[in-house]
């Protein structure tokens, strides 16, 4: 995407593409993509920072007694939306979220991982690298436009037309997606009927957070005119695998990547295994960030590739932890448990506040287990000091309450809400009456 833009640039490319509304877009703390669309007429207001809106009706944002906040449009993620009418386009612009005096709102996601990522350079790293893989499932629409359950393949991990049906659609968002800036690395169909996934080249943190939310808005309008639903819903099919957000994770300093060391044990270094150590640490405890809803952790169970133990390894793809093989600049941390249900900034605030802490701390890495952890009983695991990730949303947040680290990394404002609409989610999942319960109680008693 266009980097350092100049407000005279910015408008220049207005005239030329006949943009005629502005989206001031930003992400609430559940992580959706919000926006507030102005008219032209009011482009020099929202440069000028002067655009406000009612904070009170947004998830995790502010009481409406305190609702006026400001929108502070990011000039360097203006981008022009490719698949908007020829007649007047649409434009749109990511903004950090203040209050009325100026400063930040810490509440805001995006806010939030900037403040984690001063704590990085603090420690003297300049950048913390980013390589998300999301992904999606398509389902039919109805003929009211409504999502079914049916699936718009048969396709399996990497199959061609036809019966990946879905490729069309999948090319069409790479097209879109390429229009936009973005580098397109890798499109296949995944392991279950209906998946896709699409990989994009790797960038820093607050950019490539970002970038995952313009990939689910794009992937989710194109998919609309191939009359489709696109869904990141971590588990929407009971027996096929789930959909995953694999982060990939690398901290520079000076141009280098302090997690390569060529004379390190395989090949990385002392950085890299402290980081290793502090995920390792901290992960049952992430895991309500990481995976936030209900669904999410019908989705981390065995038998479907995702993670659902704490463990790592540079040969084995069970484990919540994968070294990829790939050295030099691109010596990486894979962190497999994150689906893409997650708010990216809330995400990688909590991923990059967890290795840190191992780094602070001089952690020792434990051992790698490099066999097939699905297939240890209970007491192997234990043996090898591998922990069950938490079986549910609300075990999840249990252990993040206890863990300091994290909840300094989400800042009071951002864990307070988050928990409150999390106990909400739960009690109301709790309190229902599935269907499941009627199948399986309702002729028996």
């Amino acid at each position: 995407m266009a980097k350092k833009l100049t407000k005279e640039e910015i408008k220049k490319q207005i005239k030329e593409e006949n943009v005629r509304f502005i989206r001031l877009q930003f992400t609430d703390m559940l992580g959706t993509i919000k926006n507030v669309e102005i008219p032209l007429s009011q482009l020099d207001k929202a440069l000028d920072n002067k655009m406000a809106f009612d904070g009170s009706s947004i998830e995790g944002f502010v009481r409406i007694e305190e609702s006026d906040m400001l929108l502070h449009p990011d000039l360097d993620t203006f981008i022009v939306f490719p698949w908007t009418s020829e007649k007047g386009k649409v434009a749109r612009f990511i903004c950090d979220i203040y209050n009325p005096d100026g400063t930040p709102f810490a509440g805001c996601p995006r806010y939030n991982l900037k403040r984690n990522l001063e704590k990085m350079e603090e420690l003297g790293f300049d950048s913390f690298n980013i390589g998300a893989e999301p992904e999606f499932f398509l389902f039919k629409l109805d003929e009211k436009g409504e999502p079914t359950l049916e699936l718009n393949d048969h396709g399996g991990y990497f199959d061609l037309a036809p019966t990946d049906l879905g490729e069309n659609c999948r090319r069409d968002i790479v097209l879109e997606l390429e229009e936009m800036g973005f580098e397109i690395e890798a499109s296949h169909h995944e392991v279950a009927p209906g998946q896709h996934e699409i990989d994009f080249k790797y960038s820093d943190a607050v950019k490539h957070a970002d970038d995952i939310q313009t990939f689910k808005l794009v992937v989710k309008t194109i998919a609309r005119k191939h009359n489709l639903h696109a869904t990141f819903m971590p588990k929407p099919l009971f027996g096929v695998n789930g959909s995953g957000m694999h982060v990939n994770m690398s901290l520079f300093s000076g141009g280098e990547n302090k997690f390569y060391d060529p004379e390190g044990e395989l090949e990385l270094s002392q950085t890299a295994y402290q980081f290793i150590a502090g995920i390792i640490d901290h992960a049952t405890n992430f895991t309500a960030v990481t995976n936030p809803t209900i669904n999410s952790y019908k989705r981390l169970v065995p038998g479907y590739e995702a993670p659902c133990y704490v463990a790592w390894s540079a040969s084995n793809r069970s484990p919540l932890v994968r070294i990829p093989s790939s050295r030099g600049l691109s010596t990486r941390v894979e962190v497999r448990s994150v689906d893409p249900a997650a708010n990216p900034y809330m995400a990688l605030a909590v991923l990059l506040s967890s290795g840190l802490d191992g780094i602070k701390r001089k952690l020792d890495v434990p051992e790698s287990v490099d066999r097939n952890i699905y297939v240890m009983d209970k007491a192997e695991r234990e043996e090898n000091g591998v922990k069950d990730l938490p079986a549910t949303l609300k075990e999840a947040m249990n252990l993040l309450e206890k863990d300091e680290v994290l909840v300094e990394s989400l800042g009071e404002h951002l864990f307070e809400h988050f928990i409150e609409a999390k106990d909400i989610e739960w009690d109301m999942f709790r309190t229902t009456v599935h269907p499941w319960e009627r199948e399986q109680y309702l002729t028996n008693y």
